[in-house]
């Protein structure tokens, strides 16, 4: 396996992750399953317009700079391991990636062609990604091919979603490629609060999480911040977390309770009552919409999110693939 210690490899393998080359991996959600057999989508589908049983999901980077107490990915010393997640891997090619993505991704679904409740058409399409969500553990900027990957997938006609908790600014400004959709995690309103909360294994990344913010509206693609909540430790100061939306001046804002699986179930302080109830998902969002005048535009009350645009016209061109 090399860069990735194997008793954390096999952790990931046991939560369905398929690993790919030395750092990245490849794993479906439940709405890609749901979809498949017609039913739930992801709210991206809601929001966006993407369709679940045609998105990949995948990372570049397996490791991160940051230990989120609310995240779904098994962080080292979860299981005991002193693995330093700092140390520099022998870097995979961008193309080997997305050839290795894809295929993993037709593996994935191979096992639903004989299951007589799939959708025939549905399962045709998920054999040829239309969107690939580069977002599903790590942090993705620490991938230096970041970039050339991104522009591997817009050849093949795929549209990208890329998500990175901020903390690399100088690589999110030397993109020459931007993805078709950029999110910034903002999950504190203060330095405080995110220190509690994401517990950086680097120093200064509070000050890089803001520069990141400085730095958002010079990013000519379309832009979101997703506020991942927990109640009791990072829903709050909702008039402080305004005050960065207006100074990143992103496209949409997702308001969104943490989900308590994987990663989060461990030893880090977390119970399942700590998930907001949706009620108080809409309750913060509106908070929000007051103190910056987005617009709360749409919501999924089963993945408890809140969609808010930053004016009609954001609101007009959410969809990036026709419903």
């Amino acid at each position: 396996m090399g860069y990735i210690p194997e008793a954390l490899a096999k952790q990931m393998r046991k939560q369905q992750y398929h690993i790919v080359g030395g750092h990245s991996a490849v794993k479906s959600c439940k709405y890609l399953k749901e979809g498949i057999l017609g039913k739930r989508t992801c709210y991206k589908n809601t929001f966006y317009g993407i369709d679940s049983w045609r998105c990949l999901q995948c990372s570049t980077m397996l490791s991160c700079n940051l230990s989120c107490r609310f995240c779904w990915r098994i962080s080292p010393e979860d299981i005991g391991l002193s693995w330093n997640e700092m140390s520099t891997p022998d870097w995979d090619a961008p193309e080997l990636l997305a050839e290795g993505f894809l295929r993993e991704q037709k593996r994935i679904v191979s096992g639903y062609k004989g299951n007589p409740k799939v959708e025939r058409k549905r399962w045709e399409e998920a054999n040829k990604p239309a969107h690939v969500a580069i977002s599903l553990v790590g942090e993705v900027t620490i991938y230096p091919f970041l970039s050339e990957l991104i522009e591997v997938f817009h050849r093949k006609g795929m549209s990208t979603f890329v998500v990175t908790n901020g903390t690399l600014p100088e690589r999110l400004s030397n993109l020459k490629t931007l993805p078709t959709q950029l999110y910034m995690s903002l999950v504190a309103p203060d330095e405080e609060t995110y220190t509690k909360t994401c517990r950086p294994k680097v120093k200064g990344a509070w000050e890089k999480v803001n520069r990141t913010v400085e730095l958002f509206p010079s990013f000519k693609t379309r832009k979101v911040l997703r506020l991942t909540l927990v109640r009791g430790l990072n829903m709050l100061k909702p008039e402080e977390y305004a005050e960065l939306i207006l100074k990143a001046e992103p496209d949409y804002v997702e308001p969104k309770s943490f989900v308590f699986v994987g990663g989060a179930r461990y030893n880090r302080g977390l119970e399942l009552g700590d998930m907001p109830s949706h009620e108080e998902i809409r309750v913060f969002a509106k908070k929000l919409s007051e103190e910056t005048g987005y617009i709360i535009s749409d919501e999924r009350t089963d993945s408890r999110v809140v969609l808010l645009c930053k004016d009609k016209d954001a609101e007009k061109r959410r969809f990036i693939q026709k419903k």
